[in-house]
């Protein structure tokens, strides 16, 4: 449950995220819970990943935006194992690197960013250009079969 300094942080994240989306992005929290955040990126031009839908979540803990949230991608990308946490420094494995003032874009943006970086972290994976490219074509046939996808999307 979230707190109540949450609550109004994730409810003003919301309207500012579905007035001003950022670029390739789309995410909404679940109706029934502010804290559990499903996301769509979609594969930007002159990347690996160009016209795949790459569907994820981030759970906020109650004491947002004091404490980071986990990510997790869960489509097949060819960037990261699906449906595991990601080690980024804007995620709870680096509580000590989280600032408060970043936003759900924030944390979007820099995720997106890392997806068509080659770093390697805590749940990323190497596969070749070819590999992300045959995951970007499947991932709307894969992703169509999620619930929760649908309701995102």
């Amino acid at each position: 449950m979230a707190t109540k300094g949450a609550y109004k942080r994730l409810t003003k994240e919301y309207m500012a995220i579905q007035k001003n989306p950022p670029p390739y992005i789309t995410a909404k929290p679940l109706e029934s819970n502010i804290l559990d955040w499903h996301y769509v990126i979609t594969g930007p031009p002159d990347t690996p990943y160009e016209g795949g839908e790459y569907y994820g979540r981030i759970t906020f803990p109650a004491e947002y935006p004091f404490k980071p949230p986990s990510i997790r991608m869960i489509t097949p990308s060819g960037r990261f194992q699906p449906d595991t946490r990601l080690c980024l420094s804007m995620s709870d494995f680096h509580p000590s690197s989280w600032n408060p003032s970043w936003s759900i874009s924030t944390i979007l943006n820099g995720l997106l960013s890392f997806m068509v970086g080659d770093e390697s972290t805590t749940g990323s994976i190497k596969t070749s250009v070819h590999e992300k490219k045959m995951y970007a074509a499947r991932s709307h046939l894969w992703n169509v079969k999620n619930q929760k996808f649908r309701g995102v999307s």
